[in-house]
């Protein structure tokens, strides 16, 4: 392979100049008016916060370890970088912080596990993310599903949540896929945005916060190609996962 010293001080510059345009991707795909008095004014002292998701939530973590706040039970992810953030500015608020993703699950698998994974913890601040696989096990033949199935699914498990705690804050990110990658193509996008408008619906139905992930990835392949965000168009990379710590970041501040 040629290598040369310009070649890499310009793939270097390109890098950089993607990781320094992070803040501003994601400030262009949020509102304007969100209130600056306090940041992350809606977390109160001793709040449970509860990550809840797929592989992209789960980023490796180690499953047999299931305390807050610990590397180790937080995997690489966009969970772990923005729960880092959260313990680093708001250390006298004490909050405890948990990442409860599965790698492979779709909605009726996260009910399976709900009770341990979600209600036993009696989270204040809940944010789920799940849906791609809902629609990619069904595209290769694992799944018989539909979004309709998806709908129903998640709309039955946030109901059981707010009836035991009716208080909870509840954080909804949209599934994403970015196309021109090793999984993804333009013959995704359609079918796929069925399930990430059934997303919206509920964000709204239930009065949640919304993360736009699709958005920000829409707008994150402006500044760099595809791949450099996700290899597969569907898993995250290390700038991937940052741009999606940072969205879900600003989303609850």
């Amino acid at each position: 392979m040629h290598f040369s010293r310009r070649s890499f001080l310009t793939k270097s510059a390109k890098g950089a100049a993607a990781l320094a345009s992070i803040p501003a991707i994601v400030s262009a795909c949020t509102p304007e008016t969100k209130s600056k008095k306090e940041p992350f004014e809606i977390l109160k002292k001793d709040d449970v916060i509860l990550f809840q998701g797929d592989s992209i939530t789960d980023a490796g973590r180690n499953r047999n370890n299931e305390k807050p706040n610990n590397n180790r039970a937080f995997g690489t992810g966009y969970a772990y970088l923005a729960g880092a953030r959260l313990l680093n500015d708001l250390p006298n608020k004490k909050l405890s912080i948990y990442n409860r993703g599965i790698s492979g699950n779709k909605v009726f698998q996260l009910a399976e596990r709900w009770q341990k994974d979600c209600l036993d913890l009696k989270p204040n601040l809940l944010s789920i993310l799940i849906g791609v696989n809902d629609y990619w096990h069904q595209r290769n033949g694992k799944y018989d599903g539909t979004a309709e199935i998806y709908k129903n699914d998640l709309i039955k498990l946030i109901n059981q949540t707010k009836e035991i705690f009716p208080g909870v804050k509840l954080v909804i990110c949209q599934p994403f896929i970015v196309k021109g990658t090793s999984a993804v193509d333009a013959s995704w996008i359609e079918p796929f945005k069925e399930y990430q408008d059934t997303a919206k619906q509920i964000s709204d139905q239930f009065n949640a916060i919304w993360v736009p992930f699709q958005k920000v990835f829409d707008k994150a392949v402006e500044v760099a190609p595809p791949t450099y965000w996700t290899p597969d168009g569907v898993h995250p990379s290390m700038a991937g996962c940052q741009l999606m710590a940072e969205a879900w970041l600003w989303a609850i501040q």
